[in-house]
């Protein structure tokens, strides 16, 4: 390798791994202000929390590695034109393409490697974040109680107090609603001062009373006009309450599978078999409903003369009712053939709608699997599409630092995440294929890419404002020239003043 390919390549690398590690961070904090109402107040072990975190940042990989691509493109051929070392390699005799070379080569690699990470990592991420963010949703908030306000957390249980000392726990004025017999008994106890709190386990809810009372209202089967009410004094009472939802359970991940938790041998499995059961759900809505429900082979509600059958369709129905044979029925008939036609009317119904909701999912599930099948392809083709952009308006532009190539790499993602959302929403609800959808962003941008990469190879002044002044100030002085005598002549005189 040549030390000026040794050179680029250190150039590159160093902004490559920095701006993954910003985009990376960037990420995580949108992740963590989206989802902080759920983590806070439960009493999640921390160690909980960085496992969902180090989940959500393996899934984010997909997003962050083309940014990071563009970014540290435009950033190392912005600082080597900024530093005129890429003038001095083309004065040297090499092209921009050659310059590029270990650079591509790196990219890649990147490229494969994000294909795995995509094909592996990610769905393997999602299925464990999936299931850690349903087990913390199905976490209960902590004992925590507020001076004068009901806590609610524990079922068939409503808890007040009045004031709660910050040192030693102890609850004053403590009020506690129990709902929790079967036969709707309730129990309301009032203590002057008291403990409450969780048992290690977090299976039961242990409460200490002082100095209080015990009403018990007994319904029997006359509750609406007569009831018991039994009262009871206390000096100290103990109770341990059961209690669920307060303990951190772990759900197993494999009860989380969709599209984006599969890879893609089990995509294609997966499309195989939804293909397969479209064709069978759509083919099943309609003529089914025609056949076995409306227009049943055994046609039996009535018996009708000879004269009156038309055989129209043997599989079809074999009877046909005109109104003269109804208008012979008399009422009692009459009621049980209405009956027996909307029964089978709304069998009908139910079961089209059934079968039309089930080819609607079925279809829905085969849209979304065959674009998350496109997004693992489309991946590494992005990436090499935005270092070329990268690099060629980097070399354009010839300004490297932060400021400049963090505006032009926003600007494109941004752009590039619009294309590319609308892609995949139009082609999950059916309008355009997963090809074409999932594509387009790449179909847009990429001979982008080619032209850019042609303008930065030919030296083109794409952005220098002076060029685009010069060209246009010689299109229009020529104009100019022409137009000024006609105007001075259209112009009308001042009258002399001593003119009368």
């Amino acid at each position: 390798m040549k030390k000026i390919h040794k050179f680029v390549l250190k150039s590159y690398l160093g902004p490559m791994v920095l701006t993954f590690l910003i985009v990376m961070f960037v990420l995580m904090m949108n992740f963590v202000w989206l989802y902080i109402d759920e983590l806070v107040g439960k009493g999640i072990d921390g160690a909980v929390i960085v496992e969902l975190i180090l989940y959500s940042l393996a899934t984010m990989i997909p997003m962050g590695l083309p940014l990071a691509t563009l970014f540290a493109a435009i950033m190392t051929m912005g600082n080597l034109g900024e530093n005129y070392e890429l003038l001095a390699m083309k004065s040297a005799g090499m092209s921009l393409m050659q310059i590029l070379k270990p650079l591509f080569i790196v990219v890649f690699f990147v490229a494969v490697g994000s294909f795995f990470a995509a094909n592996n990592l990610v769905p393997y991420s999602n299925k464990k974040m999936f299931s850690l963010l349903y087990d913390i949703r199905q976490q209960k908030q902590s004992i925590e109680f507020q001076d004068g306000v009901f806590f609610n957390g524990v079922d068939n249980l409503s808890i007040r107090v009045g004031t709660q000392d910050p040192e030693t726990h102890l609850l004053r004025d403590v009020l506690i609603y129990d709902n929790r017999n079967t036969s709707g008994n309730m129990t309301t106890m009032v203590a002057d001062s008291g403990y409450i709190r969780l048992s290690d386990d977090k299976k039961f809810l242990l409460v200490t009373l002082y100095n209080g009372e015990s009403y018990e209202q007994t319904r029997n089967n006359n509750w609406y006009d007569k009831n018991n009410l039994r009262r009871s004094f206390f000096t100290e009472q103990n109770g341990a309450i059961p209690t669920s939802g307060f303990d951190f359970a772990r759900t197993s991940a494999d009860m989380f599978s969709s599209g984006k938790t599969k890879n893609i041998n089990e995509l294609d499995h997966s499309i195989d078999s939804l293909e397969h059961l479209v064709t069978v759900t759509t083919t099943r809505s309609y003529e089914p409903l025609l056949k076995e429900q409306i227009f049943q082979e055994d046609v039996s509600i009535l018996p009708v003369p000879d004269s009156l059958k038309m055989d129209i369709d043997k599989k079809a129905f074999k009877a046909v009712l005109y109104e003269d044979s109804i208008a012979a029925l008399d009422i009692y008939e009459r009621k049980n053939l209405w009956a027996q036609a909307r029964s089978a009317a709304a069998s009908s119904r139910a079961s089209f709608t059934w079968d039309e909701a089930s080819s609607k999912e079925a279809i829905n599930q085969l849209n979304i699997s065959k674009v998350e099948w496109h997004r693992k392809i489309s991946l590494p083709v992005s990436i090499i599409i935005f270092f070329a952009i990268g690099a060629a308006l980097g070399a354009i532009i010839r300004k490297g630092g932060l400021g400049m190539p963090i505006v032009i790499s926003v600007v494109f993602f941004v752009i590039y995440y619009i294309i590319s959302t609308t892609g995949e929403k139009i082609a999950k609800e059916g309008t355009w294929s997963a090809t074409a959808g999932m594509w387009l962003s790449t179909f847009i941008l990429g001979p982008l890419a080619a032209f850019l990469i042609y303008k930065a190879t030919n030296d083109s002044n794409l952005f220098n404002v002076e060029w685009y002044y010069n060209h246009v100030k010689k299109f229009v002085d020529p104009i100019t020239a022409k137009l000024t005598p006609i105007f001075a002549k259209l112009k009308p005189k001042k009258r002399n003043k001593q003119q009368k």
